[in-house]
C-alpha cells in the first residue's frame, strides 16, 4: 500500500545544475520560515528571477537543493530543480516537438 506521495529519488542521478550557472526562477518563491530576517510568506524571489548556482547540497537524502545568488537582491535562498531553468544549457526538445511537423512517407 503506497502513501502515493513517493517521488523519484534525485541523488541517484547528477545534479541538473552545477555551480556557476546561470539559471533562471520559474515559479515566485516564499518564505517557509527558513529564510531568517524576512516575514513567513515575505517573495524571496519572483519568477524570471535571473541568478547563479553558487552550491548544491542535498535534502533528507532525497532530494538535491541549490544555493542559488540572486544578484538583484543581493540573497542566496536554496531552490528545488523544478524552479530553475539553466539561461547556460540549450535544453534538447521534447520529443513531441521533433516530431510535429514530420509527415508520412507513401
Amino acid at each position: 500500500m503506497g502513501l502515493g506521495r513517493e517521488q523519484e529519488v534525485e541523488i541517484h542521478q547528477p545534479p541538473r545544475f552545477e555551480p556557476g550557472e546561470r539559471v533562471r526562477a520559474t515559479r515566485h518563491i516564499k518564505n517557509d520560515g527558513t529564510f531568517p530576517g524576512r516575514q513567513i510568506g515575505e517573495n524571496l524571489v519572483r519568477k524570471g528571477d535571473e541568478g547563479y548556482v553558487r552550491d548544491v547540497g542535498t535534502f533528507l537524502q532525497q532530494f538535491f537543493i541549490y544555493a542559488v545568488e540572486w544578484i538583484d537582491r543581493g540573497t542566496v535562498v536554496g531552490m528545488r530543480a523544478r524552479e530553475l531553468m539553466s539561461l547556460d544549457k540549450v535544453e534538447a526538445p521534447s520529443r513531441t516537438d521533433s516530431t510535429v511537423n514530420e509527415g508520412t512517407a507513401r
